[in-house]
């Protein structure tokens, strides 16, 4: 299902944005307010992040926006009326990011099954590997949910080309080691590690951590499909509120 949304889009645009939003922060009812400027401003997907109190894969913007939106009392069940909500209002795919501990305290087949009826298409657990996740993936399969996988610049090339026989939907392929939110440099070390992850797998790709202007978007052109920006956008509602974050999208192409 993804797949086919990020092919039909790429009919009309040459890269496509994914924006990263912490459920519950910093409130629920202003994390829709957020999801609602950011849709309006153009945006063609939405992680919708479970928080999780030890987020191995964020850095200091996203990691205080979870322990805000927990300190603030946001829990599971919240987050999934919350995305029942977000779906019913808008038409563009949402998908789940969290932590394995959340899927497992939940059970998997609860997760996946609650998940598909709050309208969310496709689940980012980055900390479950294939060699770990069979009924994982297994549940996520049978709620036509994609599991979406993490590529790495660290990897090798034989592991990227395993971790492509369990991909669906995308790829999520990593700038660099690390967490989100740092600066990244692109460069021709990325274009190489790129051109592994398209000899594994016809997938789309999406390449995240550290995407943060229009001339990072600008140089991603014509090497992934989707361009993923979070941290940044958070520093923003931070600093400068919902407003400057519909703008900072708006003028991402």
């Amino acid at each position: 299902m993804l797949e086919d949304y990020i092919r039909n889009k790429q009919k009309e645009k040459d890269i496509l944005l994914m924006a990263h939003v912490v459920m519950g922060y910093p409130s629920t009812e202003e994390t829709f307010e957020l999801v609602r400027t950011i849709v309006e401003a153009g945006v063609d997907l939405m992680e919708l992040q479970i928080p999780f109190s030890e987020p191995i894969a964020d850095g200091p913007v996203i990691l205080q926006a979870s322990q805000a939106a927990l300190a603030g009392g946001v829990r599971v069940d919240d987050c999934f009326r919350l995305a029942r909500k977000i779906t019913d209002a808008f038409d563009i795919p949402f998908l789940f990011m969290t932590y394995y501990n959340v899927v497992f305290k939940r059970g998997e087949e609860r997760f996946f099954a609650e998940t598909r009826e709050a309208g969310i298409c496709g689940a980012i657990v980055p900390d479950i590997p294939p060699e770990e996740g069979e009924s994982f993936m297994a549940a996520a399969t049978a709620n036509n949910i994609d599991p979406i996988f993490i590529l790495a610049p660290t990897s090798s090339s034989e592991r990227i080309s395993y971790l492509a026989r369990f991909g669906r939907g995308f790829f999520y392929c990593v700038a660099r080691k690390g967490v989100t939110g740092a600066k990244t440099d692109f460069s021709s070390k990325l274009d190489e590690f790129l051109d592994r992850c398209r000899v594994a797998t016809q997938l789309p790709l999406a390449l995240g951590f550290g995407v943060s202007s229009k001339e990072d978007v600008q140089f991603l052109r014509g090497k992934v499909e989707i361009a993923v920006v979070g941290s940044q956008a958070l520093r923003l509602l931070n600093t400068n509120g919902t407003k400057a974050v519909g703008d900072f999208f708006g003028k991402l192409r």
